[in-house]
């Protein structure tokens, strides 16, 4: 299998005031096209951190993130923003923008990309099937419960055919019930359409769905289990 995706020694250091604070400790970590990966941990173990590296929202203080072999440090700006649209985003708080219907919160990404109107309608619509919300499309986010809006952001990161997804928390802002409704659609995208995925979460139950496991504390991945 090809890595899509690798950390090597990663090191994250911010300045709380004049007090250096080590998020990252130096971290290795390598993730295969079709994997689904679990990063699990509690809160400042470090994992949302290494999920900024990977997605290029953040820079490191040492320490490279290779992407289909390249090393992202050496990219310019229009670069990195080129990268960062090959990359699907889920987020804990959906982050749908309110005036826009389901539909058009999916098409989005695809105007940034400059596709025509026709293909961004009918890959939305594609999307917005494949995540049970086709009847759903022409609703605003405050229409949808919140089970409802994270599928819209799922289809949302799908829409240009992204290399992996990238998932914080994506079970964190909604109940239980709701919570195994969105882990078996993203357990059926990896399984079903080999969709590639980095999921930071503690939740031991999400945890347990992916393929592989790495467990995080103090900046440091101290275990990985194969589930």
């Amino acid at each position: 299998m090809a890595t899509i995706v690798e950390a090597v020694n990663l090191r994250k250091t911010y300045m709380l005031g004049k007090v250096p604070v080590e998020a990252l400790r130096g971290v290795n970590l390598k993730v295969e096209k079709g994997d689904f990966l679990a990063i699990l941990g509690p809160s400042g173990s470090g994992k949302s951190t290494l999920l900024n590296l990977i997605g290029a929202l953040d820079k490191p203080t040492d320490g490279i993130v290779l992407i289909d072999g390249v090393d992202i440090s050496k990219l310019n700006d229009n670069q990195l923003a080129d990268l960062r649209r090959r990359i699907g985003f889920v987020f804990q708080f959906f982050n749908l923008i309110p005036r826009l219907t389901a539909r058009q919160n999916v098409e989005l990404p695809m105007t940034i990309a400059g596709l025509s109107r026709d293909e961004r309608t009918k890959r939305a619509e594609e999307l917005l099937e494949i995540v049970g919300l086709r009847e759903r499309m022409n609703h605003k986010p405050s229409e949808l419960s919140g089970g409802e809006q994270q599928r819209v952001a799922i289809a949302r990161a799908l829409a240009n055919n992204p290399a992996f997804l990238l998932m914080d928390e994506p079970t964190g802002n909604i109940d239980s019930k709701t919570a195994n409704e969105i882990i078996g659609l993203v357990k059926k995208l990896n399984e079903e359409k080999n969709v590639t995925i980095i999921l930071v979460t503690h939740d031991q139950r999400l945890a347990k769905e992916a393929a592989r496991t790495v467990q995080m504390l103090d900046g440091l991945i101290v275990e990985e289990m194969v589930n």
